[in-house]
């Protein structure tokens, strides 16, 4: 459900500095098709910036995906990419990853951790589009 993207973690607050940021966003068309659906690589590129004067631990994401037909996808968990990024104060971690998908969505993203006193805290991201282009070809015959 999409309302639970705003209780990131009831008890967390929202660190006003601390930034993230979609660098760059790479489209792929996978040479493979799931049940006539033709497949699409994206792969997001995010920058999260510490802007506070406090030290933060970045503990795991969230990112809900909001399909054009309605559903919802949510993925959540620890770590980001593997690992417990520490940003002291005016540091950065930048990484990248994928979604595949065979449907356009729009992405909303968000990062949680404790600062420097144990307070949890969460940076929300702007929200991006994932656009499936139209395509022309027709779906490969099931022969």
């Amino acid at each position: 459900m999409v309302e639970s993207f705003t209780t990131v973690q009831e008890d967390s607050k929202e660190l006003s500095g601390l930034q993230a940021k979609l660098d760059k966003l790479v489209h792929h068309k996978e040479k493979s098709a799931v049940q006539g659906a033709h497949l699409h690589a994206f792969i997001y590129f995010v920058t999260i910036h510490n802007l506070t004067e406090n030290t933060v631990t970045l503990l795991g994401r969230k990112w809900i995906l909001v399909n054009e037909d309605g559903t919802t996808t949510v993925v959540e968990g620890d770590k980001i990419v593997g690992e417990c990024p520490v940003l002291e104060p005016g540091g950065s971690f930048s990484y990248n990853s994928y979604h595949v998908t065979h449907i356009s969505a729009e992405a909303r993203g968000s990062f949680h951790g404790v600062d420097e006193y144990g307070k949890k805290v969460h940076v929300r991201m702007e929200p991006f589009q994932l656009e499936v282009p139209i395509d022309s070809s027709p779906p490969p015959s099931a022969s």
